[in-house]
């Protein structure tokens, strides 16, 4: 697994000194606000401030100076250090964790690799690419039946034909 984890991404500039705009992976959103420190680009930036303004985070990173630096992060990553994350807990799992893992429904037949987790507004889907594409809502109990992270394996009710 990766030193770091993705948690956000920036979207935009804010204002003309610096601010950025960002999507956040976190729940709640402003979570992404509780690290103090993020790697954007390679770089490590320190959170000088940040909140929420309307349905947006914004935030100012010190030492970026001005709307064109600012732009020059644009569609950037937020990475943060997997040792400043607070342990998932049980039977809770960070996205990051999942992605790669092969994906077995119960009869033993492999369906593919988990490449990304979506939001759809009712629960997390995992996009898993095998002989095709499949999207499988990770619900754990009636659809997801374990996760093996030591195994990298995701045990699903799921059915190919689906």
């Amino acid at each position: 697994m990766s030193s770091r984890v993705i948690l956000g991404e920036v979207t935009g500039v804010f204002g003309v000194r610096g601010w950025i705009k960002l999507r956040s992976h976190t729940r709640p959103a402003e979570g992404l606000l509780d690290y103090p420190h993020w790697v954007i680009r390679e770089r490590r930036w320190t959170v000088a401030e940040g909140r929420l303004h309307g349905h947006s985070l914004v935030a100012r990173l010190e030492g970026l100076e001005g709307r064109e630096a600012a732009a020059a992060l644009m569609q950037a990553a937020i990475e943060v250090e997997r040792s400043e994350l607070p342990p998932a807990g049980p039977d809770r799992y960070y996205w990051a964790d999942l992605i790669g893992c092969q994906v077995v429904n119960e009869s033993g037949t492999v369906l593919g690799t988990v490449q990304s987790l979506v939001e759809n507004g009712a629960q997390d889907v995992m996009v898993v690419r095998g002989d095709r594409e499949r999207l499988i809502p990770f619900v754990a109990g009636p659809i997801v039946k374990s996760v093996r992270l030591e195994q990298r394996t995701i045990a699903v009710d799921w059915e190919p034909e689906y």
